[in-house]
């Protein structure tokens, strides 16, 4: 992921000018990693390590979704939609 495109996705996400640490915008770069990787690994399978790198972001994003999930609840829905996950 280049910088414009993480760039992009932290002003698409962020709550108000200067947040790039909330979880929206965490659960937003995770998201685009997880994406490219996941082309990645398709056209290499046996890439292993990179494997291990793909499942420790995924686990990441599970875990930020869980507790933006308790947090607020609203936010959540909003995110997963805007995203795409759990269809």
């Amino acid at each position: 992921m280049n910088k414009a495109k993480k760039t992009n996705l932290i002003t698409d996400f962020q709550q108000k000018k200067g947040d790039t640490g909330s979880s929206e915008v965490q659960i937003a770069v995770l998201t685009e990693r997880i994406n490219e990787l996941t082309t990645h690994m398709t056209a290499n399978p046996h890439d292993f390590h990179s494997q291990r790198g793909l499942l420790k972001l995924v686990g990441q994003r599970r875990r930020l979704l869980a507790y933006l999930s308790k947090e607020n609840a609203a936010k959540y829905n909003k995110l997963i939609s805007k995203l795409g996950l759990r269809k």
